[in-house]
C-alpha cells in the first residue's frame, strides 16, 4: 500500500506542475490541444489557449521588430551596430633601460714589493697623486749596508781590472779575471740598490688615494694591502641588455646615464664594449659604457640607470577591445565600405592604451572594439556617430 500511495501522490504533483504551466503559457495549452488533450479542459484552465498561435507570433514578431535597433540593408538582412577607432603606429625596441655598476678606468690595490716595517706613511686619504710618487717607507738600514758595501767591492774590482789592463806583467787570462770581477761587483750594486729602492711603496699609476690601511710600525708582507688608488678621470659603467638588442648595440653609440646620488642630472657617455656572446642562463648581453668625470661627481661603486636610444620598429596600434580570439589564433575586425573583413593580427607588444601588432592594417583603417559579438565575415555593419544615408526620394 505504501508504494500505490507513492505513485498516486507523484502523479497529483505530476498533474499539479502540468495545470500550472498551462496556466502561464498559452502556448503550453495550445501544444497539448494539438496532442490530442480536449479543448475544454485546456481552456477551462487558460482561456488564453484558444487563441490563434499566428496572431501571437505576429505580434512578438512585431515587438522585436519595433524594438531592434540595427536597419535591415538591401540584401533583407540587418546592418550590426559597431564602434570603431582607426588604427594608429607604435614604436618597439627604440629604446634601452638598464640598470649598472660603475668603476673607476684605472684602479689599483697598492701592495709592498718587499717585507719589513713601516717607518713613514707620505700620503692620506683624498690625495692626488702620481705615477712613482712614494706612498709611505720601510724599515732600509740592512739595504743602505748592502749597498755602500757593494760600491766598496765594485770599486777596488775597477782598480784591480785597471791595473792589470796597464800592467804588462799580467796574462791575458788574468785581465779576463779581472774584467769579470768588476762586471759581478757592478751587478751585485745593482741588486743592492733594487732592494733599497724597493723598500719605499710607490704609486703606480695616477689618480686619488683611498683609505689608508696601514699604521707607522706595522709590519707588512708584500700580500698586504697598503692602500687603493682610483683613476675616476672616466668612469666605466657596465650593465646587461635583452638578446634583442646584441644586434643593435655598436661601440662608440651614445648613452645617457643618471644617478641616485646626482637628482635630475644626466651624464652623457658612449658605449666602450659589447661582449662576444649571450649568456645562456639569462639571455643577456654584457655591455661596457664610458662616461666622462672631468668634475669628479661621479665615484666608483655608484649606481646608474642607464638609457640608450634606436631607430626601432614601427608596428600597427589597436585598441585592446579590438583583439579577438578563434581557434587560428587572434584577429580583428577591419570596416571597409560598411562591411566587416576578418584581418589577422600577431600581437608584437602590449601597452595599457594600445596593442602593437604585425598585421596586413593601414594607418587610419577603422578597426571595430564595441558591437562584435553579431558581427560576422563580410556582414553589413553601421558605425555608431555615423550619419545614416540620405533616403532617396520616390
Amino acid at each position: 500500500m505504501r508504494i500505490w500511495n507513492q505513485l498516486l501522490l507523484s502523479a497529483a504533483v505530476l498533474l499539479g506542475g502540468l495545470c500550472f504551466w498551462v496556466y502561464l503559457s498559452a502556448d503550453a495549452g495550445r501544444t497539448l490541444v494539438s496532442m490530442g488533450v480536449p479543448e475544454a479542459i485546456v481552456s477551462t484552465i487558460n482561456p488564453k489557449a484558444r487563441e490563434p498561435a499566428s496572431a501571437t507570433v505576429a505580434g512578438s514578431g512585431q515587438r522585436s521588430t519595433g524594438a531592434g535597433g540595427n536597419r535591415q540593408n538591401s540584401s533583407g538582412g540587418q546592418a550590426v551596430l559597431v564602434a570603431t577607432r582607426p588604427v594608429g603606429t607604435g614604436i618597439v625596441n627604440d629604446s634601452l633601460s638598464a640598470i649598472g655598476d660603475g668603476e673607476a678606468i684605472q684602479s689599483v690595490i697598492v701592495m709592498p714589493q718587499a717585507a719589513g716595517t713601516i717607518n713613514e706613511i707620505l700620503v692620506k686619504s683624498g690625495d692626488q697623486v702620481k705615477k712613482g710618487q712614494v706612498l709611505a717607507q720601510l724599515d732600509d738600514d740592512e739595504q743602505i749596508i748592502l749597498r755602500d758595501q757593494a760600491q766598496v767591492l765594485l770599486r777596488s774590482a775597477k782598480e784591480k781590472s785597471e791595473s792589470y789592463q796597464n800592467l804588462k806583467s799580467f796574462s791575458r787570462l788574468e785581465v779576463l779575471d779581472a774584467q769579470i770581477a768588476e762586471e759581478t761587483a757592478q751587478l751585485a750594486l745593482t741588486n743592492a740598490q733594487l732592494s733599497l729602492k724597493r723598500r719605499s711603496v710607490v704609486a703606480p699609476i695616477d689618480g686619488i688615494v683611498g683609505i689608508v690601511a696601514i699604521n707607522i710600525g706595522d709590519n707588512v708582507t708584500t700580500s698586504s694591502n697598503v692602500v687603493t688608488i682610483d683613476n675616476r678621470s672616466e668612469l666605466l659603467v657596465d650593465f646587461w641588455a635583452p638578446e634583442r638588442f646584441a644586434v643593435q648595440v655598436k661601440t662608440g653609440m651614445p648613452v645617457e646615464a643618471a644617478s641616485i646620488s646626482r637628482p635630475g642630472q644626466t651624464f652623457k657617455g658612449s658605449v666602450e664594449a659589447v661582449d662576444n656572446r649571450v649568456d645562456p642562463a639569462s639571455r643577456t648581453i654584457r655591455i661596457r659604457a664610458k662616461i666622462p668625470n672631468g668634475e669628479d661627481e661621479l665615484r666608483a661603486g655608484m649606481s646608474f640607470g642607464v638609457t640608450m636610444r634606436f631607430p626601432g620598429e614601427t608596428y600597427p596600434a589597436v585598441d585592446p577591445l579590438a583583439i579577438q580570439w578563434d581557434t587560428q589564433g587572434s584577429f580583428v575586425w577591419r570596416i571597409e565600405d560598411h562591411k566587416s573583413v576578418k584581418a589577422r593580427v600577431r600581437i608584437i607588444q602590449r601597452n595599457p592604451d594600445a596593442i602593437l601588432v604585425a598585421a596586413d592594417l593601414n594607418e587610419g583603417d577603422a578597426i571595430a572594439t564595441e558591437g562584435l559579438q553579431r558581427v560576422r565575415e563580410g556582414g553589413a555593419v553601421r558605425i555608431a556617430g555615423e550619419k545614416p544615408p540620405e533616403v532617396a526620394s520616390r
